[in-house]
């Protein structure tokens, strides 16, 4: 396994491994982390670091290695609060009351691709296996977002909804969001149709950045990019967008991707929480 990223980080903890964004390792109120595929205690086709409850790995497996990877990072079990995701734009609020939910405590909402939170020691979990993570903090009350951006919800532009429910909630200011996009299946791997272009295109952006023609009704896309552009939109400064180098196909090895698994996988997390 060869691994290099110029704005991510690999750490090994014992035989668990997971990643993080250089930038935010400087915030000293901010604690997060991307798991990987090492250190867990899954088997088979799940083997071994599965964070996802709804691949049919068993449940118990699934709990220890989120105590595994919470006790690598310095995050505590029972903080986490999860996602419900479906491709949609549902972005919601939680706090301290939330705690365990989607993790612990069964899920109460079945459409929740985003979460926010201006309470310390609420950890957000998300979950990917090549859709975009974003992870949001504000730099001024220290709250924090975090969502998952496939290409639907990249559509229906949740990026911005995040930023937007930010505002609304919390009365963070564009400016002082710094945002990261990735690790996700990058434009070398990521092939659409037609249909899924046209989608793209009606998003008004720049679209030769972002989506190329390989003939045959055939499309590289760029999930990355084209989260960059809606966050700029969404008034981020282009400065406080970090972006992955870091595409889960071309490192299957180390991360979930489903397409490289041709859907028999086991998903990774994304967590983060503000300490103070």
């Amino acid at each position: 396994m060869i691994f290099e990223s110029k704005q991510m980080n690999l750490i090994f903890k014992d035989a668990l491994a997971y990643l993080t964004f250089k930038k935010f390792d400087e915030l000293p109120y901010i604690r997060h982390a991307f798991s990987t595929r090492l250190g867990g205690v899954s088997r088979g086709e799940f083997n071994s670091m599965n964070m996802s409850f709804n691949r049919g790995d068993i449940e118990e497996n699934v709990t220890e290695n989120y105590k595994r990877l919470c006790n690598a990072i310095g995050v505590s079990f029972e903080d986490l609060v999860a996602s419900s995701q479906d491709h949609h734009t549902f972005v919601r609020r939680v706090s301290a009351s939330e705690k365990g939910i989607g993790i612990y405590r069964p899920k109460d909402l079945q459409s929740v691709d985003g979460l926010i939170t201006n309470e310390s020691s609420v950890a957000l979990v998300t979950y990917f296996a090549d859709c975009t993570p974003l992870m949001f903090v504000d730099t001024e009350s220290h709250a924090i977002g975090a969502a998952h951006a496939g290409w639907r919800g990249t559509v229906g532009r949740i990026g911005a909804e995040t930023v937007r429910r930010m505002g609304e909630e919390f009365g963070t200011k564009p400016e002082n969001l710094i945002v990261s996009i990735g690790p996700a299946i990058n434009k070398c791997c990521y092939e659409v149709d037609e249909p899924v272009a046209e989608q793209f295109r009606k998003l008004g952006l720049n679209t030769q950045m972002f989506l190329f023609e390989k003939g045959n009704g055939k499309y590289m896309l760029d999930l990355i990019e084209t989260n960059r552009q809606i966050l700029i939109t969404s008034g981020i400064p282009e400065q406080n967008i970090i972006l992955s180098d870091v595409c889960t196909r071309c490192n299957s090895d180390l991360i979930w991707s489903h397409r490289a698994t041709g859907g028999r996988r086991g998903g990774m997390c994304a967590i983060i929480e503000s300490v103070n």
